[in-house]
């Protein structure tokens, strides 16, 4: 079984294509910084964790029918959702403001462990949304393991995610230990899209100047 037919002729044409729709765009990265900006301000102004955490919590209700009168993809503004439940839950729970950056530190933890380990086995997490512009994704959701090639690139793609997490993790976690609010909210923001950005381009760049043959051969589990 081979990889679903596609016109580029490199691996590195045919992962730009399929990646393309899964960057989110700029309101998409708006959808997601938002509420962080809302909680910052709000608990800077008021020294408040609960009237932070209703501000961002408005704010995301308002982003809802914003998304819900232009339309496209809920997928960021529901990762925002769960990204702000998560933070109020443990900044109400120990009354500590530091405490809502918590769960996205142990979240880029826990992400960069994870695109280390789906290397080491192969399994590379660039490839699974490479998989997801496959055509024939939901008939074989594996199929881009049948590519050398395609697995050595995303394996590269990968380490750049893996660099960012553990930058952030590097970043924000003294932070987070010395209690500074105000520094993690910066931190995050410019570690959020920006640094996604970042990333984008420098895999672009190395997608840009790759040419690697697309083979079709089975790789090793």
């Amino acid at each position: 079984m081979t990889l679903a037919p596609d016109a580029e002729a490199t691996v590195e044409q045919v992962i730009r294509r399929r990646i393309s729709d899964a960057l989110g765009g700029w309101y998409g990265s708006l959808e997601t910084a938002l509420p962080t900006v809302a909680f910052v301000v709000t608990w800077l102004l008021l020294d408040s964790v609960r009237t932070a955490v209703v501000a961002a919590a408005a704010l995301l209700v308002v982003l809802a029918v914003v998304r819900q009168l232009v339309g496209g993809s809920w997928r960021f503004l529901g990762s925002a959702v769960v990204a702000t439940a998560l933070a109020a839950f443990f900044a109400l729970r120990s009354g500590q403001a530091e405490d809502a950056f918590l769960p996205g530190i142990l979240t880029s933890a826990l992400y960069a462990v994870g695109g280390l380990v789906s290397i080491l086995t192969r399994w590379p997490l660039v490839g699974f949304v490479v998989a997801l512009g496959d055509p024939d994704y939901v008939e074989r959701p594996t199929a881009w393991r049948r590519d050398r090639g395609l697995v050595a690139v995303c394996s590269r793609l990968t380490w750049v995610l893996v660099a960012l997490f553990v930058v952030r993790v590097a970043i924000m976690l003294p932070l987070y230990l010395a209690g500074e609010v105000a520094w993690l909210g910066v931190a995050k923001i410019a570690l959020g899209w920006p640094a996604y950005l970042l990333a984008v381009v420098v895999m672009g760049a190395m997608l840009a100047t790759g040419r690697t043959a697309r083979t079709g051969e089975a790789t090793t589990p």
